[in-house]
């Protein structure tokens, strides 16, 4: 047995039945056999694989043992010469698996090879190549010096981002998402360790790897695509603890002395300093309209006051000053209310739409005009100022709303999907009939005919066809099937479409379901019905 593939599934079933046609397509000149470990799923993905990958050695786990747990229960069943560690959010190219392995025989002393990852839509993702992460490194890291300088080699280094991402390097970490290395190496330096639940177990292999005197590379020479399908969303608070949390358990393991005692304080810092940006950024994120909604309604009613108080004066020559009551109770229950019949009207989701504002605040005004006639004489102020105050609200509040979405805010900016669709008519009625099903709002849906792609040329005219469609229909999403265009072409070539700022989605020939990515840091996005006519 040449190469034994293992794949860790939990809950991403369509993931893992796009991730195993490629795997068929790109193991077919190698004796190949592949292991699932499936931790305790509960999507179906278990019937998925008995029913159409039988061939397949599946273990069923009763509970979610963790990934590293996982990995070394279909490590020691493995059988192959060459091991592969493979995420099931993973697709690879037709030769992926010839390539790696011709470069592992024929490089010395070689460890470990990692390579080129991708996000959805093309974009390079940069933990493809990494190095080990040092107290030094982990500071630069965490105080964004790697981010703002990506270039220097000094701060650079944990993504070794001075690295000519297509050039093959000599690195020291390599990831879990596609981690290839030997049976034999494996036996010597330690299946993964299962302290780490979840991330972390690839760098420590990689240092194991290292330490035993074996190089680790980066191979850019072919590329794969990583959705994220199964990862914890970046700056989530679970991704930071579970994150950190590793590199804890990393640090202990390997440092000793001051530099344990360094980056163990590094390490908790972080942990506590990136914990507090993620619940500021979500505080600020799902709160941040609602409090412009209150200052801007708080303000014009003050302005209101103010005007109506003068106007009362010029009006009958006397001033009727109005209650500090006014300010202090009156106005904010009325916010309180238009805020809470905007929300439940779901008012502040994303992308929302103005008559939902209006519709919110139009049912708080009934509610506030309700509750205003029936309080006694003595507690009611002005009935003319109330329903200023209203309208005030829902010309404001849509106004500036109206503005935002002109200016291109995304929250306030709904964009029409317009969708073209590449394969042949059999495939464009499928995925179109899908879609049709399967999305609820407004869309166009363009046919880019193609019947097969076999060569530069064919693919040329392809990319000139997709491009001239983007200009003259406005495309903003694409569908490759492919049953028409190989992986190969797909993962070569999608990066073209970056300027465009494209949605980029696959079409697997056995699949009836749709895979694509928003970003690197995003899960993927899933387009599916339980059954398809």
């Amino acid at each position: 047995m040449t190469l034994s593939i293992i794949i860790v599934n939990y809950n991403v079933k369509y993931f893992l039945e796009q991730c195993l046609y490629s795997v068929q397509l790109s193991s077919k000149k190698i004796k190949t056999e592949v292991l699932i470990v499936d931790n305790n799923s509960v999507d179906g993905s278990v019937e998925m694989v008995e029913s159409k990958f039988s061939e397949y050695k599946l273990i069923k786990n009763k509970k979610n043992v963790g990934f590293s747990r996982a990995n070394n229960q279909a490590i020691k069943k493995a059988k192959g010469k060459y091991i592969l560690l493979l995420n099931p959010d993973t697709l690879l190219e037709e030769d992926t698996l010839n390539k790696c392995i011709l470069f592992m025989k024929r490089k010395e002393n070689i460890g470990g090879l990692g390579v080129k990852m991708i996000d959805g839509n093309g974009n390079f993702l940069p933990e493809s190549k990494r190095s080990f992460p040092s107290p030094i490194i982990a500071f630069y890291k965490i105080f964004g010096l790697s981010y703002i300088f990506p270039k220097s080699k000094t701060f650079g280094q944990y993504h070794l981002s001075y690295l000519d991402e297509n050039k093959t390097h000599e690195v020291d970490v390599l990831s879990g998402a596609f981690f290839l290395t030997k049976k034999n190496i494996v036996k010597k330096v330690g299946l993964l360790d299962e302290k780490f639940f979840m991330y972390g177990e690839d760098i420590d292999l990689s240092y194991r790897i290292k330490n035993a005197g074996y190089k680790n590379y980066y191979f850019p020479k072919t590329k794969i695509i990583h959705y994220k399908g199964e990862s914890t969303k970046k700056g989530s608070m679970n991704y930071v603890y579970l994150f950190y949390k590793a590199m804890s358990i990393f640090s202990n393991k390997h440092f000793k002395g001051k530099n344990a005692l360094f980056f163990y304080f590094i390490i908790h810092f972080a942990i506590y300093f990136r914990a507090t940006i993620s619940v500021l950024k979500r505080f600020f994120d799902e709160t941040i309209y609602t409090l412009v909604d209150i200052m801007i309604i708080y303000f014009g009613s003050k302005i209101l006051k103010v005007t109506w108080e003068k106007y009362s004066l010029s009006l009958i020559g006397e001033q009727k000053i109005l209650p500090n009551e006014f300010m202090s109770i009156t106005v904010p229950v009325c916010i309180a209310v238009s805020i809470f019949f905007i929300f439940i009207n779901r008012g502040y989701e994303k992308y929302v739409k103005i008559n939902k504002i209006i519709k919110g605040t139009l049912i708080a005004s009934i509610i506030i005009l309700i509750i205003y006639a029936l309080l006694p004489e003595e507690y009611r102020i002005s009935r003319t100022l109330i329903v200023l105050n209203l309208i005030w609200t829902i010309f404001s509040l849509t106004l500036y709303r109206k503005i935002l979405g002109i200016i291109g805010i995304s929250n306030f900016k709904k964009i029409d999907k317009k969708i073209a669709i590449i394969g042949d008519e059999f495939q464009f009625k499928k995925v179109k009939n899908l879609i049709n099903k399967t999305i609820n709002e407004k869309m166009k849906i363009t046919h880019i005919n193609c019947l097969k792609i076999s060569s530069e040329k064919d693919f040329k005219k392809l990319k000139d066809e997709i491009i001239k469609s983007i200009n003259i229909h406005s495309i903003n999403e694409i569908i490759f099937c492919s049953k028409n265009i190989s992986f190969n072409h797909i993962i070569k070539k999608i990066s073209f479409l970056n300027k465009y700022n494209m949605k980029i989605k696959i079409v697997p020939e056995g699949g009836k379901f749709i895979i694509g990515s928003d970003s690197k840091n995003s899960k993927g996005e899933l387009y599916t019905l339980k059954k398809i006519d």
